[in-house]
């Protein structure tokens, strides 16, 4: 990327990008399938205007439905994305920098952070947002950010097969290490796309989103939607009662501000 785009960034600065393709194939239309009467993507319109942190929600998408659902619950939707960073197989950096040159072009500044939030997630408490925030801002060696929550069966015990025999899925692991117990095995952590932080100084440097010093930010096991049994499953999950009372409340109010 054009490195003209560093001396725009504004220090501090923090917004929240929601990316939502159109093209949802293994659940049609899931960006605005309903959950308790919204939306999915409201759900993470609604944890990022509720963080304190958050000054802008962002909504990426190349849909004009979507863009105007992510509207009457308060995202920004400034652009529609170019079909060619909507693909099924366009990677995540793509509508990032799509979005940073986008703000330097039409806006001439750059937020420091970038808190990117996938409305597959939908289930979020916007408290959670601004403490992993803080973690990032805190390391300032740190190249970006992660959630992530403990796998309860981590991949050292696992096997794959090859030919007749099972052998240990990790290099270097007899059969019988791999039965030891769980306990014996370090954390592993699951991506679960709850917050991702990304730092537009990074990517535009590296062209890398991530980068090798992640800081990782623990989360209990959340729901992610990639499949009708998903959705179904959505209104199952225990203890996330007060975090989706918060959000409907906030959804709710916006949706009665509509109102003539």
């Amino acid at each position: 990327m054009d490195k003209c785009l560093l001396e725009k960034i504004e220090k501090d600065m923090c917004y929240a990008v929601i990316p939502a393709r159109g093209g949802s194939k293994s659940v049609p239309g899931k960006n605005i399938r309903l959950f308790e009467g919204h939306p999915l993507i409201a759900w993470s319109i609604a944890a990022g205007k509720l963080a304190e942190k958050v000054s802008r929600v962002i909504v990426s998408t190349d849909s004009h439905k979507i863009a105007e659902t992510a509207g009457r619950y308060g995202a920004e939707t400034p652009f529609l994305r170019p079909a060619r960073y909507a693909q099924d197989d366009s990677p995540d950096i793509d509508f990032i920098r799509h979005l940073l040159e986008w703000l330097y072009t039409h806006e001439r500044k750059i937020p420091e952070y970038l808190i990117h939030l996938r409305p597959t997630t939908p289930l979020r408490n916007p408290a959670h947002i601004d403490e992993a925030l803080r973690m990032i801002q805190k390391d300032k060696t740190a190249t970006s950010l992660r959630s992530g929550s403990i796998c309860a069966h981590p991949p050292f015990k696992w096997f794959k097969k090859e030919h007749t025999y099972l052998t240990p899925l990790m290099e270097g692991m007899t059969c019988d290490e791999v039965n030891l117990p769980r306990q014996d095995f370090p954390e592993v952590y699951i991506p679960n796309g709850y917050v991702d932080i990304i730092k537009p100084d990074f990517v535009i440097r590296t062209g890398l989103l991530h980068g090798d010093r992640m800081v990782g930010y623990r989360t209990q096991e959340v729901p992610d939607i990639d499949t009708e049994l998903d959705m179904r499953k959505l209104a199952l999950y225990n203890g996330l009662e007060e975090t989706v009372s918060r959000l409907k409340q906030y959804m709710e109010e916006v949706q009665e501000k509509d109102q003539p």
